[in-house]
Order: C-alpha cells, then sequence, then structure tokens
C-alpha cells in the first residue's frame, strides 16, 4: 500500500527543486527590494501578503483558527523570527552581499548546538561537535577578518555581525517553538506567525521613519518583481512544496535545503547579481557548509538511535516561514 499512496518521483524531484532553487534565489530578491525600497518596509509588504493569503487558504480548507493562547505564542516568536531575524536580515543585505548573507545564515545548526550544549544542557560536546563547531567559526572569521591575504575584501563587520544575530534569534526561536503551545497545523502556525509578523514589522518600519519618503511611484518594475517574486515563490510556492515533502520524504532528506540554499545564492549573486566570488567567499563558504553538514548529521543519527526518540512531525521541523528565507 505505500508503494502505491508514494507520490510519482517526478513530483518529488520538482518540490525538491523548488525548495533548493527558489529558496536559494530569494537572497538575491532580497538585495534587489532593499536597494530600492527601505528592508522593515520591504519585509513587511512581503509577509503581511503571504501571511493573509496563508491564512485564508488555511480557513477555506477548514482549519480552525489559533486560540488566544496560540495567537500570543504565535506574535512572541513572529517577533523573534520576524523582525529581529528577517527584518535584520533584510536590513543586513543592503551592507554583505546576497551570497554571503545566506552562508552566514547556515550557522544556524551551530548557533543551536551551543545553545543545547552551554544553555540547555540537551547536547555533549563530543569531539566530532567541537571540531565542526571550530570548522563553523573558523570559516565566519575568514569572511569577515582582514588579517586573511585572499585577494578579494571582507565582509563589512556590522553587517555580518548582524547577521549573526539573525541566526541567533533564529535558533532561539526554534528551540521555544518545541515548547511553545502553537496551532497543530503547520500551515495555520506559520500563517499566524506570519501575519503578526507582519504587522510588527510595518509598526517597527513606521518607527524607523522608513514611510517617510517612500514613493511608489518611484519604485522600479525590478524592485516590484523582486517582491512578488519573494510572496509567491518563496512564501506560497516554496512553503507548500515545503509542507508537501514532509509528508512524503523524511525530515532529514527535506533538510538538506540548508546546504543547498547558501551554494544556490553564493553562484546566482555571483552570475546574476555581480558579486564577488573569490578565495575567500569559496573558502569561508565551503567551513561553514562542512561545519554544518556534520552537525546536522550527527543530529539526525542521535534522533535515529536506538532508545532514543523520534519526533519526525512536520511541526518539529523548522520550515522556511518559522528559516530559510
Amino acid at each position: 500500500m505505500e508503494a502505491l499512496s508514494r507520490p510519482r518521483t517526478w513530483k518529488i524531484l520538482l518540490a525538491f527543486a523548488t525548495i533548493y532553487l527558489v529558496w536559494g534565489s530569494t537572497f538575491l530578491a532580497i538585495r534587489i527590494g532593499v536597494s530600492e525600497v527601505p528592508p522593515f518596509l520591504l519585509a513587511a509588504m512581503r509577509f503581511l501578503v503571504a501571511g493573509a493569503v496563508l491564512y485564508g487558504w488555511t480557513r477555506l480548507k477548514g482549519t480552525p483558527p489559533p486560540t488566544m493562547r496560540e495567537w500570543g505564542n504565535a506574535t512572541f516568536l513572529a517577533m523573534l523570527i520576524f523582525v529581529l531575524d528577517y527584518g535584520m536580515l533584510f536590513w543586513a543585505e543592503r551592507r554583505v552581499p546576497s551570497g554571503i548573507a545566506a552562508v552566514m545564515l547556515a550557522t544556524i545548526p551551530v548557533c543551536m548546538t551551543l545553545s543545547e550544549i552551554l544553555i540547555m544542557k540537551t547536547q555533549r560536546l563530543t569531539l566530532r561537535l567541537s571540531a565542526a563547531l571550530l570548522t563553523g567559526v573558523a570559516g565566519v572569521a575568514v569572511l569577515v577578518s582582514r588579517s586573511f591575504g585572499l585577494g578579494d575584501a571582507p565582509v563589512d563587520t556590522v553587517g555580518a555581525c548582524v547577521l549573526i544575530f539573525c541566526a541567533i534569534s533564529w535558533s532561539i526561536a526554534s528551540i521555544l517553538t518545541r515548547k511553545l503551545t502553537l496551532p497543530s497545523v503547520k500551515s495555520m502556525s506559520s500563517a499566524a506567525q506570519m501575519s503578526t509578523g507582519g504587522v510588527m514589522l510595518t509598526i517597527t518600519a513606521a518607527l524607523l521613519g522608513e514611510f517617510r519618503g517612500f514613493h511608489p511611484q518611484d519604485i522600479s518594475g525590478k524592485a516590484w518583481f523582486s517582491l512578488v517574486y519573494l510572496i509567491v515563490a518563496g512564501s506560497i510556492i516554496g512553503f507548500t512544496a515545503y509542507v508537501w515533502l514532509l509528508h512524503h520524504e523524511s525530515p532529514t532528506k527535506v533538510g538538506t535545503y540548508a546546504y543547498v540554499n547558501p551554494v544556490i545564492a553564493v553562484v546566482l549573486g555571483y552570475f546574476l547579481g555581480g558579486e564577488s566570488m573569490g578565495p575567500r567567499t569559496i573558502l569561508g563558504t565551503l567551513l561553514i557548509l562542512v561545519s554544518v553538514i556534520v552537525i546536522t548529521t550527527a543530529q539526525a543519527k542521535k534522533r535515529s538511535a536506538p532508545g532514543v526518540d523520534s519526533d519526525t512531525r512536520p511541526e518539529a521541523v523548522p520550515s522556511e516561514t518559522t528559516e530559510s528565507v
């Protein structure tokens, strides 16, 4: 019966290609958008529209709305995810190339592992994890340090620090997601977080004065297209493909987008965005990706080990709307 119910191979490959290519390309779309639209305002427009569409679609399917408690928890997570992560990411991409931004955010598993070891005490520091963590730190150092004579210029320090802050904020939210009461249906949980996140991003944009001097008629078609692409492709199509995959493939396989997206972002940034891809970018990217692969594969083995509870529910895996951009 399982073989009969399994989707055709081409559908699975198309879904994987979607989360790989679409989510990898959203970093360049963000950079194009923030070159003309204030960053928090651009993020607000993206998630207000995407959140409203996702919420409406989920309600039409018969999913009940969140309870007051669930709305409260979703709002708290939205502050961490959409204001302190996405909002700051949009801001940082005015200073940092899109490919590098994707690579820096790939350090999220590194931040999560550090928090589990140092704060939550839920994971033990092994030799393998130590080597992986040091490799990730070395990758970040290569990207930002001015001491290495690698030819191309180092990444803007302020922008890099903000991106590390984004990774930390995302890591905290991912841990809290497992502990807070949220809607049991993943799409409704994400819709609630996106909607409240969009509202808070709008308020943030207003407080920062981003509405002053913003004239929609002065924005180019390229920037507007990037916003539409982020809403439709990045948030709606990408999220739909992601959730569909989680129902047909293991979370470990689906989670491979975390390795592929930075590579796609660097390549697209180089060929379409005119961004540098010198020895510094290549070496830093490789070190960070090796670190992420080692950490995530170690965690996957731990979850599947005999005697260890393995929670493979879709809700247990961070989604595009609750990681990837």
